[in-house]
C-alpha cells in the first residue's frame, strides 16, 4: 500500500521543506517621459482612449492568462500525480520485499506506459541489502535529477496522529531544465516497499500557454487599434461642432455679424451653438444700434457744419469789413465798441476754423477722405508752410533739399501747421523741424520731427494728446484751438499709411515724430479733388 498523497503538496502550499513555488511572469514597468506638450484635442482624446483600452485589455489578458495557466498546470499535474500514485499502488505494490534490479526495471517500464507518459525511477534493496535502481528510461532520469529537498521530504517518516494516518506522503515539485518545465514527484510504499520517483515534462502545456499568450497579445493589439479608431470617430463627432463654432467665431470677429450656426440635437454642444447664436444676434443688434446712432451723429455734425457755412460766410464777410475798419487810419470805429468788434472778429474766425475741422472729421469718419498725390520736395514744402504763417523767425529748419516724396501736399501742410503751431503755442522757442530718411528693415520712409524747448507734455496727458476735444487742464476748458487739430493730423498721417507719435525729449520739451512712406500710392484711395483747401489748427 502506498503512502497517502500529501494534499499540502500542491503549488503554493508545500509541506516538505525546499519544495518550489510556481514561476510567474516577470513584470517590468517602463517610465515614458513626454518631452512635448500635446495641444491637439484630437490627439489627446485618441491617447486617452488608447490608454484606457490598453489598460483594460492588458488587465483582462493578464487575469485570463493567469487563470488559464493555473488551470492547465493544475489539471496536468493532478492527472500525472493521480496516475503515478495509482501505478505505485498497483505495480510497485506487487513487487516482492527484496526485488532484483531486473524486476524494478520491468516494473518501472510498465509504470511509464501509462497515459501520462512520465519517466519512473524505482529504488529498493535486494536480498543481500544492496541498493538497486530500476529506471524506465536508462541514462535519462536518475536520482541526481531529483532535488535534494524533495528526496529528504520523501524519505522522512511522519509521526502518526489523528490527523495524519500515513507515515509517508506523496511530494511534488516543479523544476526547469534548459527552459523546459518538469514536474517531479516522489513517494515510498508503506511497509518496506520501494521508493518511486516520477518525472513528467510540462512542455506541451507550456506551448499551449505560449499560444494563449500570443492570442491574448494579438487581441490586446486589436483592441488598442479598435479603441484608436473609436477615439478618432468620437473626436470627429465632438470636434466637428467645435470647429464650426471656431470658424463662426472667426467670421464674427471679421465683422460678419449675420453669422449663425445650425443647431441640431439637445446635447451640450447643441446648447453651446444656441448660446453662440443668441450672443451673435444680441451683438448684431447692439452693433446695428450703435452704428445707427453713430451714423445719426455723423449726419448731424455734417448737416450742422453745412448749415453753418452759409450764415458763417455772411458773418465772415461782415467781420472782414469790420476788421478793415479797425485797421484803417481814419479810426471810424468808436473806441468804446472797438474791443467788442475785435472779439467778434476773433470768435468768427475761430468758429470758421471749427466748422472746417468738423467737416474734415466727418469725412474721416465716413471714409470719404481722399488723397491727391504729388511729388514734392519736403524741404520746400515745409518752408512754404512756415512762410505762409509767418513763422520763419521762430522755427529752425534742418532739412536737406532733394528729399522727394509722393504724397498729398495739402494734407501734409495740415499736419505740419498743427504740429508747429502747437509747439509755438505750448512749447518753448526755438521750435526745430528736422527731416531725415529711414530705410531700415526694408522700409523707405521719411521722418519729420517737430521739437520744442518747453516744459514737455505731462505724463498723464501724453496718452490723450491725439484725442478729440481733449483738454489738458479741466480748469481751462476754453482755448483758442478747437481741440481737433492733433486728431486731424493723426488721421491725415494714417490715410498716408504713416504714423504720428508724441514723446518728451530727454533734453526737455516735446517731440512729435511723423513717419510717412516715400511713396504712398499703394496706400491711397482713388484720387479726387479734396473737399476743403484750408488747414486745421
Amino acid at each position: 500500500m502506498t503512502a497517502e498523497r500529501d494534499q499540502a503538496g500542491r503549488p503554493g502550499d508545500r509541506k516538505a521543506a525546499g519544495t518550489g513555488t510556481p514561476r510567474g511572469w516577470a513584470r517590468t514597468r517602463r517610465a515614458v517621459s513626454l518631452g512635448m506638450r500635446f495641444t491637439s484635442l484630437r490627439l489627446r482624446l485618441v491617447l486617452v482612449f488608447a490608454l484606457v483600452a490598453l489598460t483594460a485589455a492588458v488587465s483582462a489578458s493578464g487575469i485570463a492568462y493567469w487563470l488559464n495557466r493555473e488551470a492547465v498546470l493544475t489539471r496536468a499535474q493532478d492527472a500525472a500525480l493521480n496516475d503515478f500514485q495509482q501505478e505505485m499502488q498497483n505495480r510497485a505494490g506487487a513487487l516482492p520485499g527484496r526485488p532484483t534490479q531486473t524486476e524494478l526495471e520491468n516494473t518501472a517500464g510498465q509504470m511509464a506506459t501509462s497515459n501520462q507518459h512520465f519517466s519512473v525511477l524505482l529504488i529498493a534493496r535486494d536480498a543481500v541489502g544492496d541498493t538497486v535502481v530500476g529506471n524506465s528510461d536508462l541514462d535519462t532520469f536518475s536520482l541526481s535529477d531529483v532535488p535534494e529537498s524533495l528526496r529528504k521530504a520523501v524519505d522522512q517518516r511522519q509521526p502518526l496522529s489523528s490527523t495524519n494516518k500515513s507515515p509517508y506522503h506523496l511530494y511534488w515539485q516543479r523544476i526547469a531544465d534548459d527552459d523546459t518545465p518538469y514536474l517531479v514527484a516522489g513517494t515510498r510504499l508503506i511497509g518496506g516497499g520501494p521508493t518511486g520517483y516520477m518525472l513528467k515534462s510540462l512542455e506541451p502545456e507550456a506551448k499551449d500557454l505560449n499560444s494563449l499568450a500570443w492570442s491574448l497579445g494579438i487581441a490586446t493589439g486589436l483592441a488598442l487599434i479598435g479603441a484608436a479608431l473609436l477615439a478618432q470617430a468620437a473626436a470627429t463627432t465632438v470636434l466637428r461642432p467645435v470647429h464650426r463654432l471656431g470658424a463662426a467665431a472667426r467670421r464674427l470677429g471679421e465683422g460678419k455679424l449675420d453669422t449663425r450656426l445650425r443647431v441640431s440635437g439637445t446635447d451640450e454642444l447643441a446648447e453651446l451653438s444656441r448660446t453662440f447664436n443668441q450672443a451673435a444676434a444680441a451683438l448684431e443688434k447692439r452693433v446695428a444700434d450703435m452704428s445707427a446712432r453713430d451714423e445719426a451723429s455723423r449726419r448731424f455734425v455734417a448737416d450742422m457744419s453745412h448749415e453753418l457755412r452759409t450764415p458763417l460766410t455772411a458773418i465772415t464777410a461782415v467781420t472782414e469789413v469790420l476788421e478793415e475798419e479797425l485797421d484803417a487810419e481814419t479810426g471810424s470805429v468808436d473806441p468804446m465798441i472797438e474791443p467788442a468788434v475785435r472779439l467778434v472778429v476773433s470768435e468768427t474766425r475761430r468758429l470758421g476754423d471749427l466748422v472746417e475741422n468738423l467737416m474734415e472729421v466727418t469725412r474721416f469718419d465716413a471714409g470719404t477722405a481722399r488723397l491727391v498725390l504729388d511729388d514734392v520736395d519736403l524741404a520746400d514744402q515745409i518752408t512754404a508752410c512756415i512762410d505762409a504763417r509767418a513763422w520763419l523767425d521762430a522755427v529752425e529748419l534742418d532739412a536737406a533739399r532733394g528729399i522727394m516724396a509722393r504724397l498729398d501736399p495739402r494734407r501734409l501742410d495740415v499736419i505740419l501747421a498743427n504740429l508747429i503751431g502747437n509747439a509755438l503755442k505750448h512749447g518753448g522757442s526755438p521750435v526745430r523741424v528736422a527731416v531725415r530718411t529711414d530705410v531700415t528693415d526694408g522700409a523707405d520712409d521719411v521722418l519729420i520731427e517737430v521739437s520744442d524747448h518747453g516744459p514737455g507734455i505731462p505724463l498723464e496727458v501724453l496718452p490723450h494728446v491725439f484725442d478729440r476735444f481733449y483738454k489738458a487742464s479741466a480748469s481751462r476748458p476754453r482755448s483758442e484751438g478747437s481741440g481737433l487739430g492733433l486728431s486731424i493730423a493723426l488721421e491725415n498721417a494714417h490715410i498716408h499709411g504713416g504714423e504720428l507719435t508724441a514723446a518728451n525729449s530727454p533734453e526737455g520739451g516735446a517731440v512729435f515724430t511723423l513717419r510717412l512712406p516715400r511713396d504712398v500710392s499703394d496706400t491711397s484711395g482713388p484720387s479726387g479733388v479734396p473737399e476743403t483747401q484750408g488747414g486745421a489748427r
